[in-house]
């Protein structure tokens, strides 16, 4: 099993951030060119809604397992097929109140499996797609995305 993780600071308290990122079917946060609607008319915050996001490279789903507001937090799972090579995905994305100073401590992991010669590579990839769509919300936040 792979994990993928990457962390980093707000400057904006954990509750903006987290209503920034709460609901599953907003995603333009990320990214202004992914499009996510949440398929059977569920709402965002509701376990077992199929979130499909359209991108460049096609179309992918995911699958809402766990939302918590009390912890700021959600889980989610690629619905099969994958558009890439990975098995049991599962990411979470979770923000954190740094207490001293008012901010954020936000995270995002994922869990998978894969081809045991591609698992630096999927590493790589998601680390680095999480930075990316955490520095669109930082700008997003920040007034300047």
């Amino acid at each position: 099993m792979a994990k993928s993780y990457y962390s980093t600071v707000f400057v904006q308290p954990a509750d903006d951030v987290w209503r920034a990122v709460r609901s599953f079917d907003e995603y333009s946060w990320a990214d202004r060119e992914l499009s996510a609607v949440i398929e059977e008319d569920r709402s965002g915050d509701a376990v077992g809604g199929v979130r499909r996001v359209d991108t460049d490279g096609g179309t992918l789903r995911q699958r809402l397992i766990a939302h918590s507001d009390l912890d700021r937090s959600y889980t989610y799972e690629l619905c099969d097929p994958a558009p890439f090579p990975v098995r049991d995905y599962v990411a979470t994305l979770r923000v954190t109140p740094i207490v001293d100073g008012d901010r954020a401590f936000v995270e995002w992991w994922a869990t998978f499996d894969c081809a045991a010669e591609d698992h630096d590579r999927w590493i790589t990839q998601f680390e680095e797609s999480f930075a990316r769509w955490l520095g669109s919300l930082r700008a997003r936040l920040e007034g300047g995305g």
